[in-house]
């Protein structure tokens, strides 16, 4: 039944470019289930991709009439996209949504169900929601559609279960620790030469669907038999010769592939690289005369397999060098390559400190010493101490009587821990007036003042966006903290004018905080898009408690995909060094 069309918004209405790609999403979805041509809803999908992934705010640059020069985006799509922005609806999608049941879209939510199927099962068995596919596919009336069968309702039942089971993908930091768990039981293997973790977990994206993992084997029975026996499996989807893949019991699919160690290089780069970047690699095999898969490659002319054991060989033989996994996502890194213009990407080595933890004196866990002490067995030359203002009082913030008795701690600490170092710093509050929380001639005596935005977050995008610039125009601050407020898949990224606020903090040399517990902001694009304005970034790891400082890997993680360099970034600087940049 047609549902009625939502009334419209005001021509001011503010969209997202996440809200933006989710309608250009689902036009693709609805055109796939109408049985319209494949490349309509190709286009549709690519202009999505393309919005999610800009680091401006697109229906303000349209509104501004300014609009951005989009990938795939030719006169009828970026009229499309002018309409949303300026009016917060698109026509087009709402026609299409009176002619595809809610239902349907919702069984795309199911993984492993994608449009074609859900075009044939409305059409063939008039399946219009999920419960009546999960009542289908349990009494055995999915099996008599051509095309599907017992297999496709085993697997729509787990697709619904796991769909119940967890709504998210998976925070990298969970997907670290379970995979860490997998590879300590399977390195040690017989016959497993070598194992590594693939996909989009090795190129370091803050979520994470599948997990895959590689393993270079002499034969593979004994790596697919000890996974597929692990107490925490939950089903066995498909077990091969080369590949197994099971259910684990708390949700997550892990894709086992195995290959042969003469041609471990090409799988762990088909199985690593983007859809993006690899077509891109397959492109320019063809032009040498090869077809290039996970196998190796094969000569056209002759048919003969050519293998290669390692990455770099795959490379060098298209006459690129090496690419870091974090930056095989087909966004110019390729090109980057034959033109020999790779960054000189920052590694963990290079961090000599932290500029954002927390102690016992607010609302973290641990005291002083025992984060610093903790800082300094990770290697960390010193840490900066940044306690909250008082205005968040959530937090017990430190009234200024606080600060200098906290002050003397730090001191007495110094000198017991010397030559590791305590720098006394805050996280101060932005208030929703655009005021600070302490005054200037407080600020002035820390060695770090790093600002923030936690209240007020309801605001409109201009106002808090002059908020933040309120703070990074402010002489004493140093640090815009966790800039967009988000956190994965918890909290949306305030709507802030991000050009506006990378010029401002280029011009007065402010760094902008990459954060790397949950929050992990900014994220990579974004802080790619700093660091191109000439914004100084710093990596930090919000701990509160001292088995969080390790979160400052995943900081360094999205430094890697922003392609950040070392002499970009505030922390790899010993402590002079770093408050002499800062002064």
């Amino acid at each position: 039944m047609p549902r009625p069309r939502s009334a419209p918004r005001s021509s001011d209405a503010v969209i997202s470019n996440a809200e933006m790609a989710r309608i250009f999403t689902e036009i693709a979805d609805m055109l796939e289930i109408l049985g319209e041509v494949v490349y309509k809803a190709v286009a549709y999908r690519r202009v999505a991709d393309a919005v999610e992934r800009y680091p401006d705010d697109v229906a303000a640059r349209f509104r501004r009439g300014d609009p951005p020069k989009l990938p795939g985006a030719g006169e009828a799509l970026t009229a499309k996209l002018a309409e949303l922005a300026h009016t917060g609806r698109l026509e087009y999608h709402e026609r299409l949504r009176t002619q595809v049941p809610d239902g349907l879209l919702e069984i795309l939510r199911i993984p492993g169900i994608g449009p074609k199927t859900v075009r044939l099962i409305s059409t063939e068995l008039g399946i219009d929601s999920i419960e009546a596919l999960r009542v289908a596919a349990e009494e055995g009336h999915l099996r008599v559609v051509k095309g599907l069968s017992e297999r496709t309702e085993a697997n729509v039942l787990d697709g619904i279960a796991r769909l119940e089971r967890r709504s998210t993908r998976m925070l990298i930091h969970d997907a670290d620790a379970l995979m860490a768990g997998l590879l300590d039981r399977l390195r040690d293997v017989a016959g497993v030469r070598r194992i590594e973790v693939a996909g989009s977990l090795r190129r370091r994206r803050a979520t994470i669907g599948d997990l895959d993992l590689l393993a270079a084997v002499d034969d593979p029975t004994a790596v697919i038999a000890a996974l597929d026996g692990l107490r925490e499996v939950d089903r066995v989807v498909a077990a091969g010769t080369d590949k197994s893949s099971i259910i684990l019991s708390d949700g997550p699919r892990v894709d086992l592939m195995v290959c042969p160690p003469e041609a471990w290089g090409t799988h762990l780069v088909h199985f690593t690289g983007s859809k993006d970047h690899n077509i891109a690699l397959r492109g320019m095999a063809l032009d040498r005369g090869w077809s290039l898969s996970e196998k190796g490659w094969k000569v056209i002319e002759t048919g003969e397999l050519l293998r290669d054991a390692e990455e770099a060989d795959v490379y060098a033989r298209l006459g690129l060098p090496w690419i870091p996994p974090e930056l095989r996502e087909g966004d110019g890194e390729i090109e980057a390559a034959l033109a020999d213009a790779l960054p000189d990407l920052v590694t963990h080595t290079d961090v000599r400190g932290d500029t954002h933890t927390h102690s016992d004196w607010t609302d973290g866990v641990d005291s002083i010493e025992t984060m610093a002490r903790a800082a300094r067995e990770l290697g960390h030359e010193y840490i900066v101490l940044t306690d909250h203002s008082p205005s968040l009082g959530i937090t017990r913030g430190l009234l200024p009587e606080r600060v200098e008795e906290q002050r003397v701690e730090i001191a007495r600490l110094n000198r017991d821990l010397s030559p590791f170092r305590v720098l006394h710093g805050t996280e101060l509050e932005i208030r929703a007036d655009a005021s600070l929380d302490y005054p200037d001639e407080l600020l002035s005596r820390f060695d770090v003042v790093i600002a923030s935005i936690h209240t007020g977050r309801n605001q409109w995008g201009e106002r808090l966006t002059r908020r933040a610039l309120a703070a990074i125009e402010n002489p004493h601050v140093d640090v815009l903290a966790h800039p967009s407020g988000r956190i994965v898949n918890r909290r949306d990224p305030l709507p802030l004018d991000w050009p506006r606020l990378f010029e401002a903090a280029a011009r007065t040399g402010t760094a902008l905080e990459i954060n790397g517990s949950p929050r992990l902001d900014l994220e990579d694009s974004l802080a790619r898009a700093a660091g191109r304005a000439g914004a100084r970034l710093t990596l930090a790891s919000d701990a509160h408690r001292t088995e969080e400082l390790a979160q400052q890997r995943y900081a360094v993680d999205i430094a890697r995909r922003a392609w950040l360099s070392a002499d970009q970034l505030l922390d790899t600087r010993d402590a002079d060094g770093l408050l002499g940049l800062l002064r």
